[in-house]
């Protein structure tokens, strides 16, 4: 009973067998699927693959690196969009410092719109945060993002940032990197995390769990972010499976 929290099974990784990796998804017992739209091009992808898969929901959102080119309307599609019942959270919106594809007023402004829209319809987001974990937690803060709460996707910060997050109603979310033999800091949050807040994720065809760094991602794998969570945890892989896609469907309101 697995929960892939954050996805991209839409993308053109997945093009010459995507049919194929979503059955392998469900061999490994994946149950739910979120997959992330985050521009004009991936929205309506991601709108087609919650039509075609019973298994898949959809957050629909504006990713910071393309923030410049969100246009004057785009916001009301994303809101019109929110009212389909697979639609379970706006994202990924954040901060991304790191590619700086977009200048930093224009990605601040399109990440405060978003949350305003997420708090005016009341669903959760989900966080993208790149070399930004001040500058995200004082949004947030001013946004009044504590009213709908959401996922900080694929989290990398500290305990100390992890436990602002917490504060403010989010959920921490664990992807591929944790797995890595070197991730000592992502390991000693995930052990401090509460189990009712954690949730699992694959960032699918990006961060590839070990042992398969270095190639394409898909989301069976999130099986073995929760073989990484159940060890740090102290507990099965069933009962991880089952703590976070309870959490998964707590948070989200999945089926």
């Amino acid at each position: 009973m697995l929960t892939d929290t954050h996805t991209h099974m839409d993308a053109s990784a997945f093009d010459e067998d995507r049919k194929e990796a979503m059955q392998r998804a469900l061999d490994q017992g994946v149950t739910r699927i979120v997959n992330i739209g985050f521009n004009r091009e991936t929205i309506a992808t991601t709108m087609k693959l919650v039509e075609d898969y019973d298994f898949i929901y959809a957050a629909v959102g504006w990713h910071p690196q393309d923030a410049k080119d969100m246009r004057e309307g785009d916001l009301a599609w994303i809101e019109q969009l929110c009212a389909h019942e697979k639609v379970v959270a706006i994202g990924e919106i954040g901060l991304d410092y790191y590619w700086d594809t977009s200048p930093k007023d224009i990605q601040h402004r399109v990440f405060r719109e978003q949350i305003q829209l997420a708090r005016k319809i009341k669903l959760p987001i989900v966080i993208h945060n790149r070399e930004a974990h001040q500058d995200i937690l004082q949004i947030l803060k001013e946004e009044r993002a504590v009213e709908v709460g959401g996922i900080m996707h694929c989290f990398s910060g500290s305990w100390e940032t992890a436990k602002q997050c917490l504060d403010m109603n989010f959920y921490i979310s664990f992807g591929g990197p944790v797995t890595f033999k070197n991730a000592k800091q992502p390991k000693e949050v995930l052990a401090q995390v509460p189990l009712d807040r954690l949730l699992l994720e694959t960032d699918a065809p990006y961060l590839t769990p070990h042992p398969f760094r270095g190639k394409r991602n898909e989301t069976s794998y999130v099986r073995l972010v929760a073989e990484t969570a159940a060890e740090i945890h102290g507990l099965s892989l069933e009962e991880i499976a089952e703590i976070t896609t309870n959490n998964a469907i707590r948070l989200l309101g999945l089926k």
